[in-house]
């Protein structure tokens, strides 16, 4: 395994940082008349693509990660039974992500994934027995007040409850779940990031492809692999979230998720200025008054964590 390079980690969480402020973007960019299900399929299969070239290259080369002769073959089963796991979790995601920037809006989708760290919370407390100090529970509920305020358009009333907005906080809550357990992964076995993404990009189309063919039949997938310009957003959408990828896994293996996650904070604010530039989304006093909120609370969650790690250490 490699040795750590914070600075090599810092500078590809600022990669992400522009391209998960993109990816919305792309989404939405899309025809109307392009199916949801069929583009995450296609985007997850122009991703495959993509990761092959440096999948083929570890192979044969020294560095062969999880396939190495020197891993054994149980280490080897349980690193590819996880990210099979997940693969299906990212899957489920990714469909979601799709729908959720079509009918919630893309700054609407952005400020509901920002729901992460309640569920990195929520689960470092049930099963990690992480206890909060009053600060983190303060931006806990600062943070939780924001989306709800979204989620109800400003009115706080139950009616007023956007479901393509509980549909986009699912984004978050899979995300959460599949990043702790293949963070695990990162860090105990020799697995290289490339060929995590391949792994999980190759489950999440397989995955995609049986749905689709259920619900839409075969010549739903041949129309739109005919289709140039259905596959000119797939690919394009599918590099950018391939990118995203690869240099996140490798940003973590340089420095700690909080961190990686501290930097890309700020990520719907680039959204949100290019859904306004690009696609001529109306976005209202409100919207951005809830995306300073959960920014603040975010980077108010990180405060406290690094607050109460100092008073520990100490």
């Amino acid at each position: 395994m490699q040795s750590a390079q914070p600075k090599t980690g810092i500078i590809l969480a600022f990669v992400c940082l522009g391209l998960l402020g993109i990816m919305p973007i792309i989404a939405n960019s899309r025809p109307a008349t392009f199916d949801a299900l069929s583009f995450a399929f296609f985007l997850s299969a122009w991703q495959l693509l993509f990761s092959l070239p440096l999948v083929v290259r570890e192979a044969s080369s020294a560095n062969r990660g999880i396939l190495a002769r020197t891993v054994g073959a149980k280490l080897q089963r349980r690193a590819l039974t996880v990210v099979v796991l997940t693969g299906a979790m990212f899957g489920v995601s990714t469909y979601l992500y799709v729908v959720a920037v079509e009918r919630a809006g893309a700054v609407s989708a952005a400020i509901a994934i920002q729901a992460y760290p309640l569920f990195a919370i929520l689960w470092e407390t049930l099963f990690l027995g992480r206890r909060k100090t009053a600060l983190e529970l303060l931006f806990t509920a600062c943070l939780l007040a924001a989306l709800v305020h979204q989620a109800t358009g400003g009115t706080w009333r139950i009616e007023g409850f956007s479901i393509w907005f509980a549909v986009a906080v699912g984004v978050p809550f899979l995300w959460s779940v599949a990043h702790v357990v293949i963070k695990e992964v990162l860090d105990r076995t020799p697995i290289s990031p490339a060929q995590v993404v391949f792994l999980r990009v190759l489950v999440s189309s397989l995955l995609l492809v049986i749905i689709l063919l259920i619900a839409s039949g075969p010549e739903r997938v041949l129309q739109d692999l005919a289709s140039p310009a259905f596959q000119k957003f797939a690919a394009l959408m599918g590099l950018v979230y391939y990118l995203e990828l690869l240099f996140w896994f490798r940003a973590v293996r340089h420095i700690d998720v909080s961190m990686a996650a501290s930097i890309t904070v700020p990520w719907p604010v680039v959204t949100t200025v290019l859904a306004v530039l690009v696609l001529g989304e109306q976005v209202d006093g409100a919207q951005v008054v809830t995306l300073a909120v959960v920014v603040a609370s975010i980077y108010g969650l990180l405060f406290a964590a690094a607050r109460k790690r100092h008073a520990l250490a100490g």
